[in-house]
């Protein structure tokens, strides 16, 4: 399981990578949104991967991480999956903005050398 995890991790990491460097906006905008995938799916990882843990204390039970899945790395990736959503559409906003006022979609802001 922690070697397809790592896999997922490298894959988004570097498809995103790849994409951020991308000369068109819309490119970028999904390689960020990718690069986020394999940061919030790390920062998942390093609350350690526990199958049949409980989420929450029950009573009777020692609370210690080995009988407990941690919940700051859920609440943690599922604060970044909130905020990463709204950058997302603003930077898709951005993007037709500048479309609409240079009549192109590149980082640089020049078109294609025709």
């Amino acid at each position: 399981m922690e070697i397809m995890l790592a896999i997922a991790i490298g894959a988004l990491t570097t498809c995103g990578v790849w994409l951020l460097l991308r000369p068109r906006t819309y490119q970028v905008i999904m390689g960020l949104s990718l690069l986020s995938y394999g940061v919030n799916l790390f920062i998942f990882s390093m609350g350690r991967l526990a199958v049949d843990l409980e989420p929450v204390l029950v009573p009777g039970q020692p609370v210690t991480l080995q009988f407990n899945a941690d919940p700051m790395p859920q609440a943690l990736v599922l604060t970044a999956i909130v905020i990463g959503f709204a950058m997302t559409a603003l930077f898709l906003v951005l993007l037709l903005a500048q479309r609409g006022f240079f009549g192109n979609d590149h980082v640089d802001g020049q078109g294609d050398a025709e």
